[in-house]
């Protein structure tokens, strides 16, 4: 209970019955406060997808996650508040499209037994683990929803990849991502979560990431640089060269203080900021040289 409490506390919000504006309420404040975030691989930190350690880490220790984390512990403080939440089997995929080998990928919040007038079945898609995604909830509806300057899709597609299909905004980081309907349990999770946050070959162990969902666009650390997507801009990035600052940033911009981590630790996650940085570079000027 102290765990749901500090949660809520974390999250500037106080315990409501279930209702829609409720639900929307606090999907708003878990994007904007609790980032979605892998600096924890980088420092080391062999985190498991338990969901009472991960709200544990966000409740007490500050921390987010990646949607393993940050998905699996919204959907235990909403069973917690009374709503008819269930997880639900997703994989996020590539311009080429969905496919089956990208299923467990990722982990998504369905809440049910909420109808409104445009939503009569009551039953909603939600998603803090997708980083530069949802600010709010969907209606598992098929349509075409903007939300502040981000455009999403979402479509019914039984009998395919999985059973609905979101497609991200162009600008968004990834392409789509299918889900299934039927119910999962977050154990169904583990081996990819293994793979995702261990194996070299995994883009999660390649670069520290942090991003921040708003209304008014997202805020995006991958290694050094620092950006900000907004409505109808161009995608303003600098680079982060200076330590102190680049911690700054962690916890000015994403409320991410890292409280508990040594000064061993912060060394560890900068030199692999920079080293990320490096490799970036170094494939930016390859591609330059091999254009005509």
């Amino acid at each position: 209970m102290t765990d749901f409490d500090d949660y809520m506390s974390r999250l500037g919000t106080d315990p409501e019955p279930p209702s829609v504006e409720a639900m929307f309420a606090l999907h708003r404040a878990h994007v904007e406060r609790i980032p979605y975030e892998t600096t924890w691989i980088f420092l080391g930190e062999r985190w498991d997808i338990d969901v009472s350690s991960s709200v544990g880490r966000i409740a007490g220790q500050g921390r987010g996650g990646y949607c393993f984390h940050v998905n699996g512990a919204m959907a235990a403080l909403l069973d917690h508040l009374g709503y008819d939440v269930t997880l639900h089997v997703g994989g996020v995929h590539g311009s080429d499209g969905p496919d089956a080998a990208s299923m467990t990928n990722h982990l998504v919040v369905n809440v049910a037994g909420l109808p409104t007038a445009d939503n009569p079945d009551g039953h909603w898609y939600l998603d803090a683990g997708l980083g530069d995604a949802l600010h709010e909830p969907l209606p598992l509806l098929a349509g075409v929803y903007r939300q502040g300057p981000l455009a999403f899709g979402l479509e019914s597609t039984p009998g395919d990849v999985g059973d609905w299909h979101f497609t991200h905004d162009p600008r968004g980081s990834f392409s789509g991502m299918s889900f299934r309907s039927l119910p999962a349990t977050i154990d169904g999770f583990t081996e990819r979560h293994l793979f995702l946050s261990t194996d070299p070959g995994s883009s999660f162990a390649g670069t520290p990431t942090v991003q921040r969902r708003d209304a008014g666009g997202v805020d995006i650390l991958r290694g050094l640089t620092l950006s900000r997507l907004e409505s109808n801009q161009a995608t303003p990035r600098r680079v982060v060269t200076n330590r102190a600052e680049w911690f700054d940033v962690l916890a000015g911009v994403f409320g991410l203080t890292l409280g508990g981590v040594d000064e061993a630790g912060r060394d560890k996650l900068w030199a692999s900021a920079i080293t990320a940085h490096q490799a970036w570079e170094q494939s930016q000027d390859s591609e330059q040289a091999e254009r005509p």
